[in-house]
């Protein structure tokens, strides 16, 4: 497997060997085609000059000069002078002859056809001077590609090196991340595709961190939390022990084992996510189940019908946290429970008139363990708030001294169906 360098070096050099290569190519040909241009109008040039001289009856238009020979042929292709015998042209190819000069290639010369009164003139050039000027070119071309191919490549792989240098840098630097070490990756990259990658793994390395500091909280929060009623109910076993028909250690130790029952079981919840996957959705009137949780506690309510499609239980749940931590803050007089319609939605509000809650735990209240002044295992706020997300609607939170309001707004029927 290449490495980067490796892939990076082999893509510049195959660009340099294709730019010496395509460069070595358009030189030739434009050299190529700007002598065979240049011949090419020298020999149209002189062809105008001779015809001029045959129309003006000047014979010695004949003589050849600067390496063009000239050739003069009858209408039919019959030759009457020819100067250079192996410059002679086939009749076929002199019917292209007219008033205007054209050039003609052949196989090591140039000719121009022009057609004057005393018949087809012709005037032909060599082209071996080409042919040497362009070997001399492909020579020069060749050291020149020699020289710069290798010294390209010296700078092809130093620019490589320095360009992969703080990309393996920070390579290094993430191979020695682990579970036991997920501080950022520090790096010195501008703000392109690679500095926005290392900042997304750093980004992803701080909410590692944070979720395995979240588990190292929540394994000491559950196990603080399961260690006293563990301890409370090995007391009371302990006195039943002792006296097997004391009713009201028997009544406590039942109460402290179901308070670990509803502990266990919210834990598990919110560990496997089963509160937002299953739910059993009913037509459910959220007035009445405000109205039904409101009678367990003893608190006042006033609710208004608001069907929602919802899990019965689940709703009826997400209720009861929300007064219990309302009647520990204020006690049963200080809350109410209101449902109303709003646009669209089903408003519930638990409000209640205990403390408030401190400035600084208000991001983190819907946070597992997060506890208000009221105390409980603060599981409660957690649940409810996965509850209502599970049901596509949100919940939130107003306090002050005195006055502290839950609302949790779902959909309505009408705009579920």
């Amino acid at each position: 497997m290449l490495s980067f360098r490796a892939r990076l070096f082999l893509a510049f050099a195959l660009l340099w060997l294709l730019f010496l290569g395509g460069a070595w190519y358009l030189a030739g040909r434009s050299v190529d085609q700007a002598l065979k241009r240049r011949l090419e109008a020298t020999l149209a040039q002189d062809a105008l000059r001779a015809a001029e001289a045959y129309r003006k009856g000047q014979a010695g238009a004949l003589l050849t000069t600067g390496g063009v020979y000239l050739h003069l042929y009858a209408a039919d292709g019959t030759p009457l002078a020819l100067t250079r015998p192996d410059h002679r042209l086939p009749p076929e190819r002199l019917r292209r002859a007219g008033p205007t000069p054209e050039v003609l290639w052949e196989q090591g010369f140039a000719a121009a056809l022009v057609a004057t009164p005393l018949g087809l003139l012709v005037l032909t050039a060599e082209t071996s001077p080409i042919e040497a000027a362009l070997e001399a070119l492909q020579e020069a071309l060749l050291r020149a590609f020699l020289l710069l191919f290798p010294l390209g490549l010296a700078l092809v792989y130093l620019t490589a090196r320095l360009a992969a240098r703080p990309l393996e840098a920070v390579a290094r630097e993430i191979t020695r991340r682990s579970p036991d070490r997920l501080d950022p990756v520090p790096h010195r990259l501008p703000k392109d595709e690679f500095g926005r990658m290392v900042e997304a793994v750093n980004a992803l390395l701080a909410a590692l961190k944070e979720a395995k500091e979240r588990e190292r909280a929540f394994l000491a929060e559950a196990s603080h939390e399961l260690r006293t009623p563990l301890t409370v109910l090995l007391g009371h076993l302990d006195r039943l022990a002792r006296n097997p028909m004391d009713l009201e250690a028997l009544r406590t130790a039942r109460a402290t084992a179901e308070r670990m029952r509803r502990l266990v079981e919210d834990l598990l919840a919110l560990a496997r996510g089963e509160v937002e996957r299953d739910l059993n959705l009913h037509i459910v009137d959220l007035g009445e189940v405000a109205r039904e949780a409101a009678l367990e506690y003893g608190v006042a309510a006033e609710a208004e019908s608001a069907e929602v499609l919802g899990d019965p239980d689940r709703l009826l749940q997400l209720l009861r946290n929300l007064v219990a931590n309302a009647v520990r803050a204020a006690g049963k007089e200080g809350v109410r429970v209101r449902v109303r319609r709003e646009e669209g939605h089903a408003l519930l509000e638990v409000e209640d008139s205990g403390p408030g809650i401190p400035e600084d735990l208000l991001p983190h209240l819907f946070q597992r363990f997060a506890r208000g002044p009221g105390g409980g295992t603060g599981l409660g706020l957690a649940i409810a708030h996965a509850i209502a997300k599970a049901h596509g609607g949100e919940i939130a939170v107003e306090s002050r001294p005195g006055r502290t309001v839950f609302r949790v707004r779902l959909p309505l029927l009408e705009e579920e169906a």
